[in-house]
């Protein structure tokens, strides 16, 4: 079982989430980081959404971004972007990442801010907790 799932689009995208993971770490939640693409692999994303007992998703994109809004149209789960400095600054993937259509609903962080992605699937599972008790 898992609490936080972090999908990759590409390997190239590492660094960024090892900063996620670094905070991971200090957490009492546990994770699990998939290099899943949005573009190039859809059915086994498709698979993964539906097989997961993750509570949230970090999915963390460059580029046109599409990972974060395709993790948020096959789930009610929270979705967190963390655009990727690829091209033009990351400013391309953080527009695709908050210009979401309705209903799709994708937070979003930092450009390259694997960390704060952490961060805030930690205070979301903190509310669910506390919710519960």
């Amino acid at each position: 079982m898992v609490d936080i799932s972090i999908i990759m689009g590409s390997e190239s995208d590492r660094s960024i989430a090892n900063r996620a993971v670094s905070v991971l770490e200090k957490s009492k939640y546990t994770y699990e980081v998939m290099v899943i693409s949005a573009h190039r692999n859809p059915d086994e994303l498709d698979s993964y959404i539906s097989s997961t007992d993750a509570k949230v998703f970090i999915t963390i994109a460059g580029l046109s971004a599409a990972l974060p809004g395709v993790v948020a149209s096959k789930t009610k789960k929270p979705v967190i972007g963390v655009p990727v400095s690829a091209k033009l600054g990351g400013l391309d993937a953080l527009l695709s990442i908050a210009q979401m259509p309705p209903g799709v609903p994708v937070g979003s962080v930092g450009i390259d801010n694997g960390a704060n992605g952490a961060h805030l699937a930690l205070r979301i599972l903190d509310l669910i907790d506390t919710a519960k008790s």
